[in-house]
Parts: C-alpha cells; sequence; structure tokens
C-alpha cells in the first residue's frame, strides 16, 4: 500500500488518492458505526429512527446521550456503544493519519540518506 524506504517518494496524485481513500474508509466506519448504534437505541429504547439517530450520532460524536433511558438493556447498550465510540475515534483518526506520518517518515529518511555518511576513523 505505502512505497518502502528505499523507493521514491509517491507523486502527490497518488499520495491524494490515498487521503481520498483513508478518508473514505473513516466515512464508512462512521455510517456503519451510526447505524448500530440507531439499530441499538432501536431496539433496546423502542425510540423512534429519528430520536435513535440523534442519540446515536450524540454518543459516536462524543456528546452524550440526549435523554435518559428507561431499559436495563439500553442502558448496557449504550455505554457498551460509548466504549466502541471512543475506541473507533483512535481508529479513524489512524486511518487518516495514516498517509500524512507515512508521508512524512518516508521524506524525512529520504533527506537522512542524501546526506553525505561520515567515516569513522
Amino acid at each position: 500500500m505505502f512505497e518502502k524506504r528505499h523507493e521514491p517518494l509517491a507523486s502527490k496524485h497518488i499520495f491524494l488518492w490515498r487521503m481520498l481513500r483513508s478518508c473514505g474508509l473513516a466515512a464508512l466506519a462512521i455510517v456503519i458505526a451510526l447505524f448500530i448504534g440507531m439499530w441499538g437505541y432501536h431496539y433496546f429504547e423502542n425510540m423512534s429512527w429519528t430520536d435513535a439517530y440523534v442519540n446515536a450520532s450524540m454518543i459516536l460524536s462524543g456528546m452524550g446521550p440526549m435523554g435518559t433511558l428507561a431499559t436495563e438493556g439500553g442502558k448496557i447498550f449504550a455505554g457498551s456503544y460509548a466504549l466502541f465510540s471512543g475506541l473507533l475515534f483512535i481508529l479513524i483518526i489512524s486511518l487518516i493519519m495514516a498517509p500524512i506520518l507515512h508521508r512524512f517518515f518516508h521524506k524525512f529518511h529520504m533527506e537522512d540518506d542524501e546526506k553525505p555518511k561520515r567515516q569513522l576513523h
């Protein structure tokens, strides 16, 4: 997926394609996670799809639930979904940052390889 250390730096076109792909994967992960949250609130709390959307999006964004939960299943789901959302946040940041960090370190190592090596006497 990424070029190796001995390979030249990828073109801007390839880098932008990688960024687009990473952001697309991140967006897909958000949509899937939002659907999971909506389903859970709809199933466990008997919320309308609109209320389930609001609650799932608020948890997913780190804001917290909109209202009080009435059922034990709903409370367990909400806690589990909140933990899942926190881990998903780390995954999404990693997906978006991977091409940027790879390009930075690849360029850094290329510059390091271009410097003349000192010989030890």
